[in-house]
């Protein structure tokens, strides 16, 4: 029978040791995300990937918020975040600095996620608000737009939820 571990027994990295940490070339991108939770959850799934940045663009709300750090639990001491005035600002400094970028969205052309493909190259992700998605013009700006499929009648996840998914699938052969 399994036990359950116990959180000392997780053998998880300090906030120095994770600041220290080898990242991921992974910038999370969160395009006018409404929800502090949404954006808490970011955090922590970022925290738990060893994602490099999270980038917080327009509206999206930034710590120091309660809120965020309902689902965060901590995560916004130790994973790095800036602000973007808006998203295709954010884009622009990304593909100056060499990261290929990609809406995480349901559009024409777009690739599943299960056949992107990934290569431990600089990548940025695009996450868009809760009702609208990922903007068009953003999505102009990307290399391409990755596609969770979905078998339902509900059109999209939660941006928490989706989040999770993709890093999981782009990482899970690294973990």
């Amino acid at each position: 029978m399994s036990q359950k571990l116990k959180n000392e027994e997780l053998n998880r990295l300090s906030v120095d040791a994770f600041k220290s940490a080898q990242k991921r070339p992974i910038v999370l991108v969160l395009d006018n995300v409404r929800s502090l939770n949404n954006v808490g959850s970011a955090f922590r799934t970022a925290d738990a990937f060893l994602i490099e940045e999270i980038i917080l663009c327009g509206l999206t709300g930034s710590p120091p918020n309660k809120e965020i750090e309902k689902t965060a639990l901590g995560a916004t001491a130790s994973v790095n975040w800036s602000h973007c005035e808006t998203t295709l600002d954010a884009i622009k400094q990304l593909k100056e600095k060499k990261y290929r970028c990609y809406a995480v969205e349901q559009s024409t052309n777009s690739i599943a996620l299960n056949k992107f493909s990934y290569a431990d190259e600089k990548i940025a992700l695009v996450f868009g608000n809760e009702v609208y998605g990922v903007d068009q013009e953003v999505m102009t700006t990307c290399e391409g737009v990755i596609e969770v499929p979905q078998l339902g009648t509900k059109h999209s996840f939660n941006i928490s939820v989706t989040v999770g998914i993709v890093l999981w699938e782009l990482l899970r052969d690294k973990v």
